[in-house]
């Protein structure tokens, strides 16, 4: 026994490593989009609300900012001034010796003192020593610096010497010596140093945490009611889901209805079933039901490269969802936080596992006076933790499955709301069509028919773009390969094996389409499509599939 097969298709030999081709596709439901929020609901300039209950502006805010920018630019002046006043920006260093050398050979243009480090110029290239001569060749920079021998003692004989030769010399009254230098050049990172220290006490929260305190808050996304468009009308199919979550939705809005009966309402819901199926679209429109804020967040969120801070973020965020009763908490991608403990290398101390065990405390710890509803999503549903699924966490478990012909036939209905469609196109038809199909497949196929009628420049979007949409998403793109003659005459004599068989047994799916123009990995396609609903696959039936698949390679020894 198995479950229902998607229409298959058969490649050429090529390619038979992909004969079986999965006709569902894997991506997020059509309408799981952030809605915009509702005219009005929110004054100009703001965004969406945070956890903490505050909004983000779109305006930015001055702060206290302005008198550090005018520190940080006279501190910069002051570096500048400091580097330019320095000695030892002033050219070549050369040794007190060299200079002498050059004195005698008349080649001092101009000497300043400043206390004991003696600064200059020369007229022409320094011949003095070979190292001289190599340092000054085709430069234009002639300028020098060396210190005195004896510290705070001028040279007499120096001075007579430069006077002999008519030698500019001055002196600095007060010079910027090797302790203001370091003085200033110690400021500048003290003060960056006070300003970080002071901005992180500044953006601190109200318990102290400082800039670093900001990791452990919780980015998750809050929705305000106002803003939640979102309702079960606007979710196609998944009739049972709806009902399930119709009863947490009573309980929010009336919650004394259940506590008089001394009933208590799940605390967490866990939505699971393969990717694209809508579990974030049936919780937003969850929220949207009972008119509660939404906290959206995804478990990938919580991890982060710092000890502590995902068990942070967590008791952040139901700290927030407490403090916003009536509300859900929408965490999608549960698997990344909610795997089995003791799976990793790092045991207890693992950084995931610290998280998980937050979530399970502060799931099991709500105050039944709180009314928050945990909603989970999932498509890997068994490597959650056992401690995670238990009753008195998540108690209900909900699995959303593909769509069946008429739910797929409605959840078209909704995605052509916007497109023009022509006459000849039977939406009953393509749900047929379409089995195996999750929302977000069926959401791509009308966008592809959609851009096929915008290429060939048509109004409406015909039957036509519909086969090619359908083409492309369960074959992939048509190749633009040139197959020689002999290549093409075997790809349809495989094809035509596989097609043959189909034919001739009643317990293989009828055929649709055989082509043998290549589209993705395949030369060619027989394409398979059941008439009706199929959940059981007998013994029978299987094998008849198998003979089918053998047929290609049978009818191509058979007529080669």
């Amino acid at each position: 026994m198995g479950d229902q097969p998607p229409p298959q298709s058969h490649p050429s030999p090529e390619s038979r490593s992909s004969e079986e081709r999965d006709s569902s596709l894997a991506g997020s439901d059509g309408t799981r989009s952030e809605e915009s929020p509702a005219k009005g609901s929110r004054p100009p300039g703001l965004r969406e609300s945070r956890p903490d209950g505050t909004t983000m502006s779109s305006r930015a805010d001055p702060g206290p900012g302005a008198p550090w920018f005018v520190l940080l630019i006279l501190l910069g002046m002051l570096a500048l001034w400091s580097w330019q006043r320095s000695p030892s920006n002033h050219g070549h260093t050369i040794s007190y010796s060299q200079l002498l050398d050059e004195l005698d050979g008349k080649n001092l243009e101009s000497v300043r003192f400043h206390g004991e480090i003696v600064t200059g110029e020369f007229r022409g290239v320094p011949g003095s020593s070979e190292e001289l001569k190599t340092q000054y060749t085709g430069a234009s920079d002639l300028r020098f610096n060396t210190v005195l021998p004896s510290v705070g003692v001028r040279d007499a004989p120096l001075l007579s010497r430069l006077r002999a030769q008519g030698v500019q010399v001055t002196a600095d009254r007060t010079a910027v010596g090797m302790g203001t230098q370091m003085a200033v050049w110690l400021l500048i990172p003290l003060v960056f140093i006070f300003g970080f220290w002071f901005l992180m006490r500044r953006s601190g929260d109200g318990m102290g945490g400082g800039m670093l305190g900001n990791f452990a808050k919780s980015p998750a996304r809050r929705f305000e009611p106002s803003s939640q468009t979102t309702t079960f009308s606007d979710v196609a199919a998944m009739e049972q889901a709806k009902a399930e979550l119709q009863e947490v939705v009573t309980f929010l809005k009336d919650p004394e209805r259940f506590r008089k009966l001394g009933a208590e309402i799940p605390r967490g819901v866990l939505l699971k079933g393969p990717p694209g199926t809508g579990k974030t679209l049936l919780s937003r429109a969850t929220a949207g039901e009972a008119g509660v804020p939404f906290f959206s967040i995804n478990g990938s969120e919580f991890i982060q490269m710092f000890v502590g801070v995902g068990a942070g973020r967590v008791r952040d965020l139901f700290r927030n969802a407490r403090d916003q009763s009536p509300c859900i908490v929408f965490i999608d991608e549960i698997d990344a936080v909610g795997r089995m403990r003791g799976a990793g290398f790092g045991g207890g101390h693992d950084e995931r596992e610290q998280t998980l065990n937050q979530i399970l405390s502060e799931m099991d710890g709500f105050d039944r006076s709180n009314s928050v509803i945990v909603l989970a999503a999932t498509n890997r549903p068994d490597v959650l933790d056992e401690a995670l699924l238990r009753p008195g966490r998540f108690d209900r478990h909900i699995t959303i499955d593909r769509p069946v012909k008429d739910g797929r036939e409605a959840i078209l209905k909704v995605h052509c709301r916007r497109v023009p469609l022509s006459d000849d196109v039977d939406l009953e038809s393509v749900a047929a069509a379409t089995i195996g199909f999750s929302g977000a497949a069926l959401k791509n196929l009308v966008n592809e028919a959609a851009l096929s009628a915008a290429r060939a420049g048509r109004t409406r979007v015909t039957g036509e773009d519909f086969d090619y949409a359908h083409d492309r998403v369960l074959m992939g793109p048509r190749r633009e390969e040139v197959l020689s003659d002999s290549e093409r005459k075997r790809t349809a004599y495989h094809e035509a094996g596989h097609a043959l068989l189909a034919w001739q047994m009643p317990e293989v799916d009828s055929v649709h389409k055989v082509t043998v123009i290549p589209r993705g990995p395949a030369l060619g396609v027989t394409q398979l499509l059941p008439e009706e609903e199929v959940y059981h696959l007998g013994e029978s039936r299987l094998h008849a599939q198998l003979v089918m698949m053998l047929g290609g390679r049978t009818a191509e020894n058979s007529f080669r």
